[in-house]
């Protein structure tokens, strides 16, 4: 009745409910340790870029550590594989239960399908428990039974729902020496730079916890817009790794003043995570599908300017800053990643899509609940969607929430000579774009002019 735990996006073993249950089932049968896995496509991990492939290794290496280094690193090349290879590994150890947190989203889901079918075949149970939700996805529904399609009544009862956990304890259990043939994680290294050293693990998350809380929660409500200033948790990339769980930060934050507005954050992200549970194929194709029908800009002109977006090089300081914070810091402020969505879809008139994979690519934090239905939001083709006739002003945005220009300045280096607010509009000033800046590639005012007018005619069609 051996037992194995295989960790997946939850990589802490505080309030980890499926790590908890694997290790009780473990001491009902007699055994004092509880051995530990973690599984890698490599093609996958080959196929990130630097700073998601940093941010992963460092993250398997702080919990590595906190396991006293017993956690065995199982790679092959392709989903099929790696599920064979566990099987495999499982079986020659005479593993009974391989004991994992389950996942909702497609590749979550169909990576467990592909490793509980191959242990299926060996007659090893694969048993899932809890989620990386405070509510897992499907747990909320309306009184017909069907999901909610809204976030605001689905936030009411997550609400109540998430008024009554409480963290899981620590796990309680010895871990055991690797299992025969896994690696250590310290041979997972990663294959190209990152930006900078990632710092990643559930001490830091938890240290990042006790900062924000002294940091930002008190004035969360007014400040968290302000690119310029340091007003968000910084929380996004523990949840994403699962180095923090919701329960921890929501206990946490109970009571205290600015709560409130952060747990309707967490609800968005958990809000999210429901819709596409319940609609997978919105990971990448419209919610509402009429907008698939709208005109779209495609060809070398269209190309242009996507990798003029990629790169921060659109001349609309707000945009560009946005998009270097993200190459390099695999991070991106939240009021400005709405600025950068609009911008690419209603002002260079390029489907959501495009932008949703190039956050995929580089996010160190990404989610993909959170990043096609973010993008899909702003888009206005996904659940409370902004109304596509929204169209954010990149000059405005940042004359609102970069007041002083601070934020594109850190940024945007050819900018740095121009003082205050002026940053905005650097080609309204003599010597404004002297040392390098773009010229803007689009007028706003004629391109959000002709996004009400693409909007028209999917009306009319």
């Amino acid at each position: 009745m051996a037992r194995v735990f295989w960790f997946r996006r939850d990589l802490r073993l505080a309030d980890n409910k499926a790590l908890n249950i694997a290790a009780q089932a473990a001491k009902s049968v007699g055994h004092t340790h509880l051995p530990l896995l973690y599984a890698l496509d490599h093609a996958k991990f080959e196929a990130l870029e630097g700073i998601r492939q940093h941010s992963l290794v460092e993250s398997l290496r702080a919990l590595d550590v906190d396991t006293s280094g017993v956690l065995g690193l199982v790679s092959e090349t392709g989903l099929e594989r790696l599920a064979a290879r566990m099987a495999d590994i499982a079986a020659d150890a005479s593993i009974t239960t391989l004991h994992a947190t389950r996942a909702f989203d497609p590749e979550g889901v169909a990576e467990q399908n592909a490793i509980g079918v191959a242990l299926r075949d060996r007659g090893i149970f694969l048993q899932l428990d809890d989620s990386y939700y405070a509510v897992a996805p499907g747990s909320i529904a309306k009184g017909d039974g069907t999901a909610y399609r809204v976030y605001t009544p689905f936030s009411k009862v997550w609400f109540d729902y998430a008024a009554a956990l409480r963290p899981e304890p620590r796990v309680t259990i010895e871990f055991q020496p690797r299992l025969a043939d896994t690696a250590p994680v310290s041979n997972l290294a990663a294959s190209k730079p990152a930006p900078f050293k990632v710092v990643a693990g559930e001490a830091f998350a938890l240290r990042t916890l006790e900062r924000f809380k002294a940091r930002a929660l008190h004035d969360y409500d007014t400040l968290r817009d302000r690119a310029d200033l340091s007003g968000t948790s910084h929380l996004s990339h523990a949840l994403a790794f699962g180095e923090i769980h919701p329960r921890t930060i929501l206990a946490a934050l109970r009571d205290l003043p600015g709560h409130n507005v952060y747990r309707k954050e967490i609800a968005w992200r958990e809000f999210y995570a429901d819709v596409l549970w319940h609609n997978p194929d919105s990971l990448t194709e419209y919610y509402d599908p009429k907008y698939a029908s709208m005109r779209y800009d495609t060809g070398s002109e269209a190309d242009r300017r996507l990798a003029a977006w990629q790169q921060g090089r659109t001349g609309f300081p707000m945009v560009d800053a946005g998009m270097r914070q993200l190459l390099e810091t695999g991070w991106m402020h939240n009021r400005v990643r709405m600025i950068v969505a609009s911008f690419l879809v209603k002002d260079l008139h390029i489907e959501w899509q495009h932008g949703a994979r190039w956050f995929e690519r580089n996010l160190s934090d990404y989610d993909p609940a959170s990043n096609s239905h973010g993008w899909q939001w702003t888009a206005g083709c996904g659940t409370d969607a902004s109304p596509y006739f929204r169209v954010f002003n990149p000059i405005t945005q940042g004359q609102k929430f970069d007041p002083r220009g601070d934020y594109v300045r850190r940024y945007v280096p050819e900018l740095r000579h121009i003082y205050g607010a002026a940053v905005h509009e650097p080609w309204l000033l003599l010597a404004g774009l002297s040392q390098g800046y773009p010229a803007p590639i689009v007028d706003h005012a004629a391109e959000r002019i002709e996004a009400l007018a693409r909007l028209a005619e999917l009306k009319q069609a």
